[in-house]
C-alpha cells in the first residue's frame, strides 16, 4: 500500500494580494499587547500609490515656485521678460495718448486763431453742402468774455477738440441731460460772436453735466467768471460759464447728470443769475437748443 503525501494547492496572486495579515505590537518586557494593525498587500500597495502620488505633486509645485526662485536660473530671465512686456505695453499706450493729446491741442489751437473749416477727410456731407459760407471766428465780432475764455484756454495746455455741424448724425442719436431748467434770455446767435445760449435761473441752483466725460477746465477768468468745461466721446465739448462754484478739478470723470457746479453771476459780462452754455464739435460751434432741452 503506497502512502501519498498531500500537497497544498499553490495561491494564486489575487489571493495573496487580499490575504489579510495582523501585526501585533507587545512590550518587550511581559509581551504585553498594545495595539494591532489589520492590512492587506492590496491595501499597502493602495496607500503608498497615495503617497506617492503626493510627495509627487509635492515636488512639482515647490519646483515651479520656491525652488525655482533659489535654483532655476532661468525663472529670473522669465519674471524680466514678463515685466518688459508689461513696461512695453505701457509705453505703446503713452505713445497712442500722447498722439491724441497733440492733435487735440493742434486742432484747438487752429480754432482758436479762426479756422472753423473741417480738415478731416470724413468731413459731414452737410458741410460739404453748405452754401452759405461761415463767418470765421477771427472775422466775427467777439465778446470780451469769449475773448479772455479762449486766451486761457490757449494758454493752458488743454487737449480740446474742434467744433461740428448741428445736422451730424452721431449726435443727433445721442440723448443729453439738461445741464439746468430755466428760461433762455440770450439766444446761440454765430454771426453776433454769441457762441452759446444764456439760461436765466434761480441762485445756487446745480449745474449738471450734458454726458459722460472728463473735465478740461476748471478756472476763473475776469469777464466769464469760474468756467468748467468737459470734453465727452465723439469730439464733444460742452462750457458752462458764470458759475458761483465749481465743484469738478481738472482730469476728473463726470457722470451724464452729474453735478458740476452750481449757477451763479460771477465774472463781469453778466447782469443776473444765468448760465452761459455753449456746445463745440469737429470744427464749428453748434447750437445747444438743437440738442439739448431746456
Amino acid at each position: 500500500m503506497s502512502q501519498f503525501t498531500k500537497l497544498k494547492p499553490k495561491k494564486t496572486i489575487a489571493e495573496r494580494f487580499n490575504t489579510k495579515y495582523q501585526l501585533v505590537i507587545r512590550k518587550e518586557e511581559n509581551l504585553e499587547e498594545k495595539s494591532t494593525f489589520g492590512f492587506t498587500y492590496t491595501r499597502i500597495l493602495v496607500i503608498g500609490f497615495i503617497v506617492f502620488m503626493l510627495i509627487f505633486a509635492a515636488s512639482l509645485y515647490l519646483s515651479q515656485s520656491l525652488l525655482a526662485r533659489w535654483f532655476d536660473p532661468r525663472y529670473a530671465q522669465r519674471e524680466v521678460d514678463k515685466k518688459l512686456y508689461q513696461l512695453r505695453l505701457r509705453v505703446d499706450s503713452l505713445a497712442r495718448e500722447e498722439e491724441e493729446k497733440s492733435e487735440f491741442i493742434s486742432n484747438f489751437k487752429r480754432v482758436l486763431n479762426g479756422d472753423t473749416s473741417s480738415r478731416f477727410v470724413d468731413a459731414p456731407a452737410a458741410l460739404k453742402e453748405q452754401t452759405k459760407p461761415i463767418k470765421p471766428v477771427s472775422k466775427a465780432k467777439l465778446s470780451p468774455s469769449d475773448s479772455q475764455f479762449r486766451k486761457d484756454f490757449e494758454q493752458s495746455e488743454l487737449s480740446l477738440i474742434s467744433l461740428t455741424s448741428s445736422k451730424y448724425n452721431e449726435l443727433s442719436e445721442t440723448f443729453f441731460f439738461t445741464p439746468i431748467t430755466g428760461f433762455i434770455s440770450d439766444k446761440y446767435n454765430m454771426q453776433e460772436g454769441h457762441y452759446g445760449v444764456d439760461i436765466v435761473a434761480k441762485t445756487n441752483e446745480p449745474v449738471k453735466c450734458i454726458a459722460d466725460g472728463t473735465v478740461l477746465m476748471a478756472s476763473w477768468t475776469l469777464d466769464a467768471g469760474y468756467v468748467i468745461a468737459v470734453q465727452h466721446r465723439g469730439n464733444l465739448i460742452s462750457v458752462y460759464k458764470h458759475n458761483a462754484e465749481l465743484l469738478k478739478k481738472v482730469g476728473s470723470f463726470v457722470n451724464a447728470g452729474e453735478i458740476i457746479s452750481i449757477v451763479g453771476n460771477s465774472g463781469e459780462m453778466t447782469n443776473g443769475p444765468h448760465l452761459h452754455f455753449e456746445l463745440w464739435y469737429n470744427g464749428s460751434s453748434l447750437n445747444p437748443e438743437e440738442f439739448v432741452t431746456f
